[in-house]
C-alpha cells in the first residue's frame, strides 16, 4: 500500500506521540473541555481526571493553552495515518475522497459538533493552537497532492490543475464546510457533497 505523505507525516507523529502520563492528561482535559468548556475548565479539573497532582501536570504542560495544542497535535497525527490508508485503499476517487474527508475530521470533529460548548472550542484551537493547526493542514495537503499525482499518473483521475492547488482547494472546502454547518448532520452531508462534487471533476473523461 503507498503511503503518501510518509516524511510528513513521520515528523508530525514524532511530536504527537505521548507517553502514558501525557495519554491521561490529554483525556482528561478533553473531556473536561467538552463538558465544561476550554475557559471554565481549570488545571485542577484536568489533574484530578488524570489522577494526578496540580505540580505533577505542570511537569508535562505549563498551561491549559498547550494542552490543546497536545490535543490537535495527536488529532492530527491520527488524521495522517487514516486519511492516507483511505486515499490508498481500492473504490472509486469518490469512495476514496469520501473515506479521507471523512478521516481528516475524524471522531474530534463529531464530539466538537456535539458540544454545547463546540463553537468556544473551536475558537480555543485557532487561538491556542493556531501553529500547529497550520502545520498539520500544510502536511494534510502534501498527501493529497502526492495521492493526485499518482492517479493522475496512472490514467485514473485527470487534474483540472496542479496538484498541489487541487489538494489546497480540498483543504479550504473542508474548512469552509466545517465553519459554516450548524451541527455535525449538515457538516457529514456537507463532507459527501464535497467529495461526490471533486470525484465528478477529477474522473477522466
Amino acid at each position: 500500500m503507498t503511503k503518501f505523505g510518509k516524511t510528513v507525516r513521520s515528523e508530525f507523529m514524532i511530536k504527537a506521540s505521548e507517553d502514558p502520563k501525557q495519554k491521561a492528561i490529554l483525556e482528561s482535559a478533553w473531556a473536561a473541555f467538552s463538558t465544561y468548556g476550554f475557559r471554565k475548565t481549570s488545571m485542577d479539573d484536568i489533574a484530578r481526571g488524570a489522577g494526578m497532582s496540580r505540580p505533577a501536570l505542570y511537569l508535562h504542560y505549563r498551561n491549559k493553552e498547550a494542552i490543546f495544542c497536545g490535543l490537535v497535535e495527536g488529532h492530527y497525527g491520527l488524521a495522517f495515518e487514516q486519511v492516507a490508508e483511505a486515499l490508498a485503499a481500492t473504490g472509486s476517487l469518490t469512495e476514496r475522497l469520501q473515506a479521507a474527508f471523512d478521516a481528516q475530521g475524524g471522531p474530534a470533529m463529531k464530539a466538537m459538533m456535539t458540544s454545547p460548548h463546540g463553537l468556544e472550542l473551536f475558537e480555543a484551537g485557532m487561538s491556542a493552537a493556531g501553529a500547529a493547526i497550520a502545520e498539520g493542514e500544510s502536511a494534510l495537503q502534501v498527501i493529497y497532492t502526492e495521492w493526485l499525482e499518482v492517479e493522475a499518473a496512472a490514467g485514473r483521475a485527470e487534474l483540472t490543475g496542479t496538484a498541489s492547488d487541487i489538494a489546497r482547494s480540498f483543504c479550504a472546502a473542508l474548512k469552509g464546510v466545517k465553519h459554516t454547518s450548524e451541527d455535525y448532520a449538515a457538516y457529514s452531508s456537507g463532507v459527501a457533497q464535497l467529495a461526490l462534487l471533486f470525484g465528478a471533476a477529477l474522473r477522466p473523461r
